[in-house]
């Protein structure tokens, strides 16, 4: 897995925080210096902390199991659904769904909805339909299409959320943390680390920087997927069963959660 350049890093701007009267004191360990009223990131402690969050999710990615990414701040929410895309991960880039996590089974009702309309379309049960009544349901479909068409494939709950700005997104940091699901965020100098999992302390407004650090995470995602996607082929050539993950803890309580769920 590559290394995480420090130059690269200076480059994006990802080391300019935020104003020193906004600083959230936790940032502390994190933060190398103050000038002109801004606190400066050091970025070799983000280079650590980038490659950490990255391994994890590289194992995460190579066990065949989802990362749910979450950024609605305008800056952000395109470059998040473009990486997020290439990896072919969920993403939320719009208005959080309360109870995304926490009430998954209502979000997934949602869905099945969506694609219940679709299926409407195909069958020609649609043109059965009144012009008002069309008309309801397209305007239903776009809405749902708008706020959980990117997470339509997502049949069960994520193994790790990565949030930008977790102040903007506290909700979803906190449906996580309630759920055990860890949490790996770009965390700027005005936010608390000890809220998150996998912290990258970082400049989490400008595009150029949260452009880098999640082209850094999505590669190592990519590289894990790949691993799997190896490991399957090497197991079907020699005529075996793809081996299942170590069943853990943590297996157990999303398998009964996921359990629970079902309808």
């Amino acid at each position: 897995m590559a290394k995480a350049n420090v130059k690269d890093l200076l480059d994006a701007g990802v080391h300019f925080g935020h104003l020193t009267r906004k600083w959230n004191p936790n940032m502390a360990p994190y933060i190398f210096m103050e000038k002109n009223g801004i606190h400066i990131i050091d970025l070799h402690k983000t280079a650590v902390k980038l490659e950490e969050a990255s391994s994890s999710l590289n194992k995460i990615a190579a066990s065949g199991r989802k990362v749910l990414f979450v950024a609605t701040k305008k800056q952000a929410k395109d470059i998040v659904a473009r990486h997020a895309e290439s990896i072919n991960m969920p993403y939320i880039t719009e208005r959080w769904p309360g109870g995304m996590l926490t009430n998954f089974v209502t979000i997934r009702k949602a869905v099945k909805k969506m694609n219940s309309i679709d299926r409407m379309k195909k069958d020609g049960t649609f043109e059965t339909l009144s012009k008002k009544e069309r008309l309801q349901i397209d305007r239903l479909r776009a809405n749902l299409e708008k706020n959980l068409g990117s997470i339509s494939d997502m049949t069960r709950l994520p193994s790790a959320v990565f949030v930008v700005d977790i102040l903007k997104e506290h909700i979803a940091v906190e449906e996580a943390q309630k759920l055990g699901i860890p949490v790996f965020a770009m965390v700027d100098t005005n936010s608390d680390p000890r809220k998150v999992d996998f912290p990258i302390p970082s400049n989490d407004d400008a595009s150029k920087s949260i452009d880098l650090v999640l082209g850094f995470i999505a590669n190592s995602i990519k590289e894990g997927l790949s691993t799997r996607k190896a490991d399957k082929e090497k197991t079907k050539k020699e005529g075996g069963k793809d081996n299942p993950a170590e069943v853990t803890v943590e297996d157990f309580e999303n398998r009964e959660r996921e359990e629970s769920f079902e309808e």
